[in-house]
């Protein structure tokens, strides 16, 4: 409902106008890709190609930061904490987590501008809690950490994107084309923001969800200013999301429109990608090849949520930036130049030592990280609280893949309930879990009590496999003899368009009613 209120406020009416369609259609891939940790999914084909996404799964509103021959990235975090993992690569296409930058609860965050200036690193991004919106900035002198706690700037709008003039000052764009002095650090408002900006008007005919100007990043090159951004909503409509540019010799403008726009955009429903844009523009490991590096939905698989695509783009003569022509859906030469990273890390866990914000989040925290876990014995032990997935915090992990199977051993207090589940929101979760008296199904968003199987004592083990959306559940006393539960569920409508959020459906881990809860030995395993 928040997030819904924040996009009424920010939408407004397209203006019609007249553009070309862009001239090349994509079909979707039938290649195949590269599978790495635990068999997921990965871009690098390892014959001097990639197949789109560069990171599967959710990972939405990317920003992409270059240093020297690093490139660092960070993603919206929603209601997750730890919150605004740090990525790195070397080459654009794999990527390694270095950790988060965020680790209390401060509302939903998205949309953050990774930047560095003067040796500083900072992470300028919106924060929407307790039904007040912000901005908030973290630092740090060290990429890795530690980051500073979060600083309230104090200002309204979203999406900020971070820019300096010719005399060296510091500014903040946002959504609806506004910007606002920053001081000096970066670490305060200076004056009240104004708008520069108003955007480039599609054609009214379009199918899109809304006019929503956002996502600004600020490029200098030679004696412009560019303004990459995105329009037309971020989902609704396969083909509502895109990405435009302008330009400006003077930071405040005024700003001309490419005449190339959109620069992205996907055309039909029948395209494998869908609502591409949010972008950020950069050159590669070799300094000439130019990229885009955006989000965008799976035809097929929208419960994946927005993952991270890679486009080579040129520069024309008259400076500006057009699509290459590359087919998204199909492999693409890898970036020159680039060195690669270990792509990703394994799901697996056995708990020896914690992946708290670089595997595992917790979902809207009301306490301190260190009261809601802790590790013990070769077992990740978790504070029961709640009733069932509607008012619990479940412990989520990001996966990209259309089908895997997930099983973990379990062992709850007396009056604690243990579960395995796929979680969306608290709106829309499908799984098991088993209290002192009932087996529980949750599916739908829905919670159904039945008679606990005699013998499932207080220690057990749950599978679940998601097969390309069909859900299958096997609960185990021993870990060897299994059960399948009857009931199978399809979870294909678990997403935005359905529960709002812009969130996806994640492997969970369910601690609720009172006492604690230990897992131990969490296997993952994508599926064919």
């Amino acid at each position: 409902m928040k997030l819904r209120c924040v996009l009424r406020i920010l939408a407004a009416a397209a203006v019609p106008g007249i553009v070309a369609l862009m001239s090349y259609a994509q079909t979707p891939s039938t290649s195949g890709f590269q599978r790495g940790f635990d068999g997921q999914r990965k871009a690098d084909l390892g014959d001097g190609t990639f197949l789109n996404p560069v990171l599967a799964g959710d990972h939405a509103d990317p920003s992409v930061l270059k240093v020297g021959a690093d490139y660092y990235m960070v993603h919206s975090s929603f209601e997750s904490v730890p919150g605004l993992v740090i990525w790195h690569s070397r080459d654009l296409v794999n990527w390694e987590p270095v950790g988060p930058a965020l680790n209390r609860y401060i509302g939903n965050v998205w949309a953050p501008d990774l930047i560095e200036h003067k040796g500083r690193f900072y992470i300028y991004f919106p924060a929407l809690g307790a039904n007040r919106l912000t901005n908030m900035v973290v630092w740090a002198d060290d990429i890795r950490g530690p980051w500073s706690d979060p600083i309230d700037l104090n200002v309204g709008n979203i999406d900020p994107g971070h820019a300096v003039g010719p005399d060296g000052k510091r500014y903040l764009f946002f959504s609806a084309g506004y910007m606002a002095p920053l001081s000096d650090d970066g670490l305060s408002i200076a004056g009240p923001a104004k708008k520069v900006y108003d955007g480039w008007q599609y054609p009214e005919h379009w199918e899109v969800e809304t006019f929503a100007q956002e996502g600004p990043k600020i490029l200098r090159r030679g004696e412009y200013y560019y303004m990459v951004l995105a329009e037309g909503g971020t989902a609704g409509p396969a083909t509502s999301h895109m990405v435009i540019m302008a330009r400006s010799k003077s930071i405040e403008g005024p700003w001309e429109n490419s005449p190339y726009n959109p620069i992205v955009r996907t055309q039909s429903a029948a395209e494998k990608w869908w609502s591409r844009g949010h972008a950020t523009l950069l050159d590669g490991p070799d300094g000439k090849q130019w990229y885009l590096v955006y989000h965008a939905y799976e035809n097929g698989y929208y419960n994946l949520g927005r993952q991270t695509l890679l486009e080579p783009v040129e520069w024309t003569e008259d400076g500006w930036v057009k699509a290459s022509g590359y087919d998204v859906a199909r492999p693409i030469p890898m970036p020159a130049g680039g060195s690669a990273v270990t792509h990703g890390h394994p799901l697996s866990d056995d708990f020896s030592t914690s992946k708290l914000g670089v595997q595992w989040a917790f979902f809207h925290p009301d306490e301190p990280l260190g009261a809601l876990h802790r590790y013990e014995d070769g077992a990740l032990v978790l504070k029961a609280n709640g009733t069932s997935p509607k008012d619990t915090r479940p412990l989520t992990l990001t996966t990209g893949d259309h089908a895997y199977e997930i099983e973990v051993e379990i062992e709850r207090d007396e009056d604690a309930i243990g579960g395995l589940m796929l979680f969306y929101s608290e709106r829309l979760f499908a799984g098991l879990g088993f209290s002192k008296d009932h087996k529980l199904e949750y599916w739908k968003g829905d919670i159904s009590n039945f008679d606990r199987p005699a013998e499932i004592g207080r220690r057990y083990f749950l599978r679940l496999r998601n097969n390309h959306h069909v859900v299958t559940v096997w609960f185990s006393a021993d870990g060897q003899n299994w059960t399948k539960h009857w009931m199978q569920f399809e979870v294909s409508g678990y997403h935005h368009n359905v529960a709002g959020g812009f969130l996806a459906l994640r492997p969970a881990l369910l601690a609720a009613g009172k006492g604690e809860v230990r897992f131990r030995n969490f296997k993952y395993k994508a599926l064919p």
